[in-house]
């Protein structure tokens, strides 16, 4: 089972997490959350980052999901993306982050295409 890893700004992530343990009843343990605050020191920020990757990798990898692309947070996420077995998709939504959580068996570049094709496909207008 692959890790995730959530880089979003300030407590977004926890946000995202909350939810999670509201749908699925249970927040899984492969699931982590790297806050970025407007103070936060990059250069620490990649430290912790780089100690969850750690943490999280079991032997699958670990995808990075980022909240706004070009931000500080995926620029971070970006830069974790480095390591062998980690992958990043910018742009998290819930129904992304569900559609990987609930893909425990797939590949790293599996769950990078779930992750993309889950956000896009959840993006609708709503009609009354």
């Amino acid at each position: 089972m692959a890790g995730i890893l959530l880089v979003t700004h300030n407590g977004l992530g926890e946000s995202f997490v909350d939810c999670v343990k509201h749908v699925l009843g249970e927040v899984p343990p492969n699931l982590k959350v790297l806050s970025v605050w407007a103070g936060d020191d990059r250069q620490r920020k990649l430290v912790e980052g780089e100690a969850l990757i750690k943490q999280l990798d079991t032997g699958s990898g670990v995808l990075i999901l980022a909240d706004v692309y070009g931000a500080t947070p995926s620029n971070i996420g970006r830069q974790l993306c480095h390591a062998e077995r980690v992958i990043g998709v910018a742009g998290l939504n819930l129904p992304m982050l569900l559609r990987v959580i609930c893909s425990p068996d797939r590949t790293m570049p599996e769950l990078a295409r779930i992750a993309i094709e889950g956000g896009q496909e959840c993006i609708v207008q709503m009609e009354g």
